[in-house]
């Protein structure tokens, strides 16, 4: 993405509650995005609120303390959020997927994850 002849990164706001799963995502995207972290569905919230005018995506961890990510996703499209949330679960059920995707997430992976699967799926948002 460029702005008059300016590379930007995109800014991914990332919610993860674990350290070593969100230290694995930032190795794999901090090279081509920017990122913020929050360690559950309320700091993800105001992180969006903060940062929305930027925010380009979200990595969003489904089972999380204080406030789930289908229920802060849920609040996020009800509030008329319209960026890709891309979901993480550790859970491979067919229910699991379909409850992310009823709450509004734009896709689901599953973790752990992987780098082409992350990769490949902020592809598809971001091109370059």
């Amino acid at each position: 993405m460029t702005v008059e002849g300016q590379q930007i990164r995109p800014l991914i706001l990332v919610a993860e509650d674990d350290d070593s799963n969100f230290k694995l995502i930032k190795a794999i995207i901090s090279k081509k995005c920017d990122i913020l972290w929050a360690k559950n569905g309320e700091e993800m919230l105001q992180l969006y609120h903060e940062n929305k005018d930027r925010a380009a995506a979200i990595l969003m961890d489904i089972k999380m303390p204080v406030m789930n990510g289908l229920i802060a996703t849920k609040t996020l499209r009800d509030e008329g959020a319209t960026l890709p949330i891309i979901m993480q679960t550790a859970y491979a059920f067919t229910s699991d997927r379909e409850n992310a995707m009823a709450s509004g997430a734009t896709e689901v992976l599953v973790k752990p994850i992987t780098v082409s699967a992350l990769r490949g799926c902020l592809k598809n948002y971001f091109p370059e």
